[in-house]
């Protein structure tokens, strides 16, 4: 059985209560020297002493013991992959150490790690336009990057709208394809509202609106089936798990407007998706055709890009799923939508590096692409691409195309479907980085410019294969 330190959460603990360790030493029934070793994490913590933190304090054991030291180690891992670190970088072993004994600081150097790429972004668009337009503080991370960064918190799944989402129908779920009808029955019986689908005039850049005075939901023509259903089941969660949302924001660390707006409709999105691909149903059926995504797509009636985003969540404990990262980009390589339950390091600023498919997958249409790629710090991944297309409004708004990409790491590939034609042992990696802003490698054909820390010196004696190296 893995050893659980828990001492800067039980110091936490403590200090938010205004107790000194011989009260809480009381409380728990153990001594005052063994408070202090535990919060030292000089010892690790036995299951009766949980439980009884349970008993005395009202705190889930789980919370204390669990944490999300998987995904710090991940965003540690990542950042440490700065060139600004490229000299003295600690390995493995120090960051576990350092999770261990100083989790806090671990967190606060992830923060201004963040701040540090933040405020490199904002003095770029200082530097090429005026500094006296441009608006907010200078480390303020993006309502996205906050959401983003909380997902990850929750290693991008959330048991409270897992639980909720299988209580929604009750006993007896509807088939994929009588779901729209008793969809509009369910929000007219229960919640009072009527669904009406309307011209695309009518919604002029908008395919749902909810009309609380009138008490109808309008989507749009423009919507094909699967969306039309997913757009309900949104309205449905928006409603009717309010408190549960509410309380997901609230610990979501997530303060600024904008930000809370996003996260109630991200998580509202995940109630949707957890809907209408249950969770054990789709996890069996994932398995069992090898994580097919056009499969899943038309087993559970719903699109690509849902079903591709739906295997993200699957991360129960005790029975998860393969643990994905989705990365959603547009023609122009701006990163819209990123979900992610590996140590993959998705890029929070700028474009997706050039070297992966995703871009490629442009080129044909609808095909799945597969790739297996290597980040600067050695890890290796099998990724597809594929493009989706979104709704056309009319006839100026054609070819409305993004490309999505799935990747696990490569140990998992072997379950994977669309690996069964390559081995495994010995493929040809890809070497891509996070972006060209901070991605070390060198002599890279495909860098879009200079790296911000310890640049390339330049020769004017030599021409390299790109601009910014000789």
């Amino acid at each position: 059985m893995q050893k659980q330190f828990i001492g800067p959460h039980l110091r936490r603990l403590r200090l938010d209560r205004g107790e000194t360790q011989a009260e809480m030493a009381r409380a728990l029934g153990i001594s005052t020297s063994y408070v202090n070793l535990l919060e030292r994490n000089e010892r690790s913590v036995s299951v009766p002493v949980l439980l009884k933190l349970f008993d005395a304090y009202g705190v889930d054991w789980r919370d204390i013991a669990e944490g999300d030291a998987t995904a710090v180690l991940a965003d540690l891992r990542a950042a440490l992959q700065d060139p600004l670190f490229e000299e003295g970088r600690p390995d493995l072993a120090q960051l576990r150490a350092a999770l261990v004994h100083s989790p806090d600081l671990a967190q606060s150097f992830l923060r201004l790690h963040r701040a540090y790429q933040a405020a490199t972004d904002r003095l770029l668009s200082v530097a090429g336009g005026d500094a006296a337009t441009t608006e907010g503080p200078l480390i303020a991370a993006s309502p996205e990057s906050a959401v983003h960064g909380f997902f990850r918190g929750r290693q991008n799944h959330f048991a409270e709208l897992e639980a909720a989402a299988e209580a929604f129908w009750g006993e007896t779920p509807p088939s994929a394809d009588e779901t729209y009808w008793h969809l509009k029955r369910r929000l007219r019986e229960t919640l009072g509202l009527s669904v009406r689908v309307v011209p695309a005039a009518d919604l002029p850049q908008a395919l749902r609106a909810h009309d609380e005075a009138r008490r109808e939901v309008l989507l749009s023509e423009a919507l094909d089936y699967p969306n039309r259903v997913f757009q309900l089941v949104h309205v449905a969660g928006l409603i009717e798990q309010r408190e549960a949302l509410d309380a997901l924001l609230a610990g979501s660390g997530i303060t600024e407007p904008r930000g809370l707006a996003r996260c109630r409709v991200e998580l509202a999105n995940y109630f949707a998706a957890a809907v209408l691909m249950p969770y054990d149903a789709f996890l069996a059926e994932a398995r069992a055709s090898k994580y097919d995504f056009d499969h899943l797509a038309t087993r559970f009636g719903v699109s690509f890009e849902q079903a591709c985003h739906r295997a993200t969540t699957l991360q129960r404990k005790g029975r998860a799923g393969v643990p994905f990262f989705f990365l959603r980009i547009d023609k122009a390589g701006n990163v819209t939508k990123r979900f992610n339950a590996t140590d993959f390091h998705l890029a929070e600023h700028g474009g997706a590096c050039p070297r992966l498919d995703v871009h490629t997958s442009f080129r044909t249409p609808g095909r799945i692409v597969p790739q297996f790629v290597e980040m600067p710090d050695a890890s290796q991944f099998f990724v597809i691409s594929r493009t989706v297309d979104r709704p056309s409004f009319t006839r100026h708004a054609q070819d409305v195309r993004l490309a999505v990409a799935m990747g696990c790491g490569i140990e998992h590939a072997a379950e994977i479907g669309y690996a069964e034609d390559f081995s495994v042992k010995g493929a040809r990696m890809t070497p891509i980085g996070i972006n060209c802003r901070i991605c070390p490698r060198a002599h890279c054909e495909q860098r879009a410019h200079n790296a911000m820390i310890r640049p390339q010196p330049v020769d004017e004696r030599r021409r390299g294969a790109t601009r910014y190296e000789s």
